[in-house]
């Protein structure tokens, strides 16, 4: 791939832009707000100087609901040799684009699966789907050169290629990715009124499950638009869950001990189903999940001490495989949760330990 044309310049779209042309691509960008392209532009994504010729690659990356429109008009004014698109959602595009009676050989949705709570194109990254899956949901009638430039593309931005067909793409979705968001919401909305009391308690807990309502409400009311069956398939089976689980709790409440056993086995039937859960979801570089040991340290609030924290723990010979941070309230502490592997963890405390960090058991 020499040219790509990327219409839309928001987080995904400059996102890959800023790969492209870091590989030596000549990118060429549009949107329909100026400012948002000069912003890509200043940011090294590309030109906003339209393309001389036919590209190479016509990467789409706007809102789901006008995906195909703006493939269409791109496809009959033939600026590439192949299209692409990043919507959330795959099946609705390309039935729209059947409708509209265009020929489908040159086109190829796909979907990276990444991202951020934040949009726009200050919110881009060059390393953005570094590692991640981009799924690719190719047809019969698909080129084969498409398909080989869509594989380049997701080679370039060192993702993950993953073939799906487009319908079960939707369905994985709302599983793994609209579901959670509106769960996060839901959860996050109930502190919207909440005593300022019992606020100040939040901890990391509230922290994880509500990151992702932080997130632009206009773009997820255009995905979940573009998907609306499968999630509201994903989430009935979830009320079901949540009415059993009040059903049970309502159970320990009652003086009738049959009962109340009967609501704790109802409690633990839903925790051990989380567990058998959680332990699929796929690992670090997407392999099988591993089990990592915590090492908590209490560090102070101040310039430099993760730096520090973590230089200790390479001259320990510890590889660290995640890190949280759970901030005190109320003081310039938090503490710092280091995982690694169980093995390594007593060798990295005592570690830590001589170099005068505070390790809490």
């Amino acid at each position: 791939m020499r040219t790509a044309l990327v219409i839309g310049t928001g987080l995904i779209g400059t996102s890959a832009a800023l790969t492209l042309a870091g590989c030596g691509v000549t990118v060429h960008l549009a949107d329909h707000d100026p400012d948002r392209v000069r912003t890509a532009v200043a940011l090294g994504a590309g030109s906003d100087e339209p393309p001389p010729g036919r590209v190479d690659l016509a990467l789409v990356a706007v809102p789901p609901a006008h995906t195909a429109s703006v493939l269409a008009e791109a496809m009959r004014a033939g600026v590439a040799r192949g299209y692409a698109d990043v919507a959330s959602v795959k099946g609705g595009p390309r039935r729209e684009l059947e409708d509209l009676g265009l020929d489908l050989c040159s086109y190829l949705g796909t979907h990276p699966m990444a991202g951020k709570e934040s949009s726009g194109p200050l919110a881009a990254s060059a390393d953005l789907f570094e590692g991640r899956p981009w799924v690719l949901t190719p047809m019969p009638d698909t080129d084969t050169e498409v398909l080989n430039l869509a594989l380049e593309l997701v080679a370039l931005c060192r993702a993950v290629p993953v073939i799906m067909d487009a319908a079960a793409h939707d369905r994985a979705v709302a599983l793994v990715s609209h579901t959670p968001q509106l769960i996060s919401s839901m959860v996050a909305a109930r502190l919207e009124v909440a005593d300022e009391t019992m606020v100040r308690l939040c901890g990391q807990g509230i922290r994880d499950v509500t990151r992702i309502a932080a997130s632009d409400p206009r773009m997820w009311i255009e995905i979940l638009s573009a998907n609306p069956g499968p999630v509201a398939e994903v989430l009935a089976g979830v009320a079901t869950d949540l009415e059993e689980t009040v059903a049970s709790l309502r159970a320990l409440q009652s003086a009738d001990e049959a009962k109340r056993r009967g609501g704790a086995a109802g409690i633990e039937d839903v925790l051990r189903r989380g567990n058998a859960g959680r332990v699929r979801v796929p690992g670090k570089h997407g392999e099988a999940p591993a089990s990592y040991e915590t090492v908590a340290v209490l560090i102070s609030d101040q310039p430099g001490e993760l730096a520090r924290i973590f230089a200790d723990a390479g001259r320990a010979g510890v590889n660290i495989e995640d890190v949280r941070i759970d901030h005190a309230t109320g003081q310039q502490a938090g503490l710092v949760q280091l995982m690694v592997s169980p093995a390594a963890a007593p060798d990295l405390s005592a570690a830590l330990s001589e170099r005068g960090w505070s390790i809490r058991r």
